[in-house]
This record gives structure tokens, C-alpha cells and sequence, in this order.
């Protein structure tokens, strides 16, 4: 997989609160909870384990990668 571009600033908690809310709202995370220290937790399923995100780029992150494997998922079939 190629390298990513480094982002030119750091997501705002905004940003990755949008991320989060589409990940739920499209059924690719179960939850995802901003904690007041600033990491998410997140989780995939209801059965699985709460997984810590450290700060707002961890969670926009996880976006990316979802996003990522979508598509190679989409492009195979």
C-alpha cells in the first residue's frame, strides 16, 4: 500500500466527531464515544471489545482505513 500524504494540520475533534457519526449511522462501527480526555472508544460490534483511540487523527484514521477497504473490497468484485 502506497504511504499516505501527511496531513498539512492535525483533524479537529469536529472532524473526527463527523467521521465517527458516519462510521455508526453506515454500520461500520457499533459506537463511538469521545471520552473527556480526548480519545474515542470504539467498538465494532456489540460483542467485541471497546477499542481506545488516541485523539482525533486515531479516529480519522480508522475512517481511512475503512474507506480503504471498501474499495479494494468493492474493486475485486
Amino acid at each position: 500500500m502506497p504511504a499516505r500524504n501527511p496531513c498539512a494540520r492535525a483533524p479537529s475533534t469536529a472532524e473526527a466527531g463527523a467521521w465517527a457519526d458516519v462510521l455508526v449511522r453506515h454500520q461500520l462501527l457499533h459506537a463511538a464515544v469521545l471520552a473527556p480526555n480526548g480519545q474515542w472508544l470504539a467498538q465494532d460490534r456489540p460483542e467485541s471489545p471497546v477499542r481506545v483511540l488516541d485523539g482525533p487523527a486515531a479516529m480519522v484514521e480508522l475512517a481511512a482505513e475503512n474507506q480503504h477497504r471498501i474499495r479494494t473490497t468493492r474493486n475485486r468484485t
